[in-house]
Formats: C-alpha cells, structure tokens, sequence
C-alpha cells in the first residue's frame, strides 16, 4: 500500500460517522476502561496513546478519569468527531507509522479491532499487525504496557456461516456487509478482520519487544481474567515493555 492509497476502512468510517457509536460492541465502553484502569494500575495524569480510537469512546472514558490520553486513527471523519468531545487529543495517522516520540506514553492500547487486526486486507503484508505492534511498543517508556485485543480464530472458525469468507492462509475474515450512517442511509461495505491464535499474539509480542504478562478471552464489555477457550470471540493481550519498571506500579 503506498502512502496515497485509502486504506479500506476510511470510507466505511466516513460513510458510518457517529453512527459506529450505535453498535452493541460499543457498549461495553465504561467496563472495559475501569478493568484495564484497575489492571494496569492506571492513576491520574498516566499518559495513554489509543491507537485506532475511532470517535473516541475509551478515550473520553479514560480522560474522565483524569487520565491524560491521546487518540490516534486512520479516519479523518472519526478524528473530528473525536475532538468535539473536548476529552483527551486526537492526531490522525497510520499506526504503522505513530507520529509519537520513543517512550513518551505510559500504555499504548488498541482495543476492537483498531490499530491492530484491521490491517489485513487487499495489497497488505503478512506484517503489517505486526508493524502497528511495534511502533506502540516503541511509544511507551520501559516498563509501560502494550494492550490490544485481536479476534479470535478458533472462535471465528467455529462459528463461520460461510467457510468462502475467510482466508485460510491469512487468517483474515472477509465479510460483505453494509453500513448505515446517522440517518440510516445503508451503503456496502467489505471487511477484512484478522484473527489470531494466542501462540501468534505471543509470537507478535516478542518480536515487537513486549513480554507479555497476560492473555485473556474476552467480549467486548466483559473483560475479564478467563483463560483463552474457544468460546468468546476476542483475546485480550497485556505486554510489557523490558527495561524499567513505571513507579508505584
């Protein structure tokens, strides 16, 4: 993908705008953030980077907090309807490419499929989650954490109502859908969702230069610490950057 293409989510955000905010996994917002406050031992003025924040949902959960959190997505449109919320700052980019200064957040997070298992889809690279992986590792300081959820494969699979639809080889989901925006106007859409395995999100970690400290199956809303099955539909990663450790942690 060069730097002039679209990526493939950019006109599915713009035609979807606050819309996106109408979907049940969105939800669960105020129950993931006060799990992962708790879990990382988050406290007032951490600084967050939330990679693939969409319109900002756990970034102005996190902000109210008084936590110090920074939004960064691929949509223009998500941007701008993140910044009217006056909670947190936005910054639009590629998480391939974070425009951020090495060390200089706390936690880097990507949570429902933001920076990170949206990547997958028509020119892509095997590594391009991988990539993402890497530039929010090398944004936190040593011994900050690294937090993303991923889709699970072994839940996608068992549940595929049409096996053509997802890639083997890739373990990418491809989905033909339509969206509908703010006045309900419905437009088609294709996603493409990468789902992994924990062996593989183990694998990403390291070579990203985390250590992770843990791997859970969860939903959105339900965050929890349950062992990874083959029934819930996401695995949630905290990974730990070497070299220090975050006072008071």
């Amino acid at each position: 993908m060069t730097a002039r293409e679209r990526h493939w989510f950019e006109p599915v955000a713009d035609h979807l705008g606050s819309a996106y905010l109408r979907y049940s996994f969105t939800k669960g917002t105020g129950q993931e953030v006060a799990f992962l406050v708790d879990e990382l031992g988050l406290r007032v003025g951490d600084r967050v980077l939330d990679v693939g924040c969409g319109p900002g949902r756990h970034v102005r959960e996190l902000a109210s907090r008084g936590i110090e959190v920074v939004g960064v997505d691929l949509s223009w449109r998500f941007v701008a309807l993140g910044a009217t919320s006056g909670a947190g700052s936005y910054v639009h980019a590629d998480a391939r490419a974070l425009p951020v200064r090495a060390g200089s957040f706390d936690v880097a997070i990507s949570l429902c499929q933001g920076g990170f298992g949206l990547l997958g889809g028509p020119g892509s690279e095997m590594d391009e989650d991988g990539r993402a992986l890497r530039e929010m590792t090398h944004a936190v300081k040593p011994g900050g954490r690294v937090v993303v959820s991923a889709f699970s494969s072994y839940f996608q699979v068992r549940h595929l109502d049409d096996p053509a639809q997802f890639d083997a080889e890739r373990g990418v989901q491809h989905e033909h859908t339509e969206v509908r925006d703010e006045a309900g106007q419905a437009a088609p859409a294709e996603l493409w969702t990468t789902c992994f395995t924990p062996r593989e999100l183990r694998l990403l970690m390291a070579a990203a230069g985390a250590e992770v400290d843990a791997l859970w199956s969860v939903e959105p809303g339900r965050y929890g610490r349950r062992s990874p099955d083959v029934d819930l539909a996401e695995f949630l990663v905290i990974g730990r950057k070497p070299g220090g450790t975050l006072s008071g942690r």
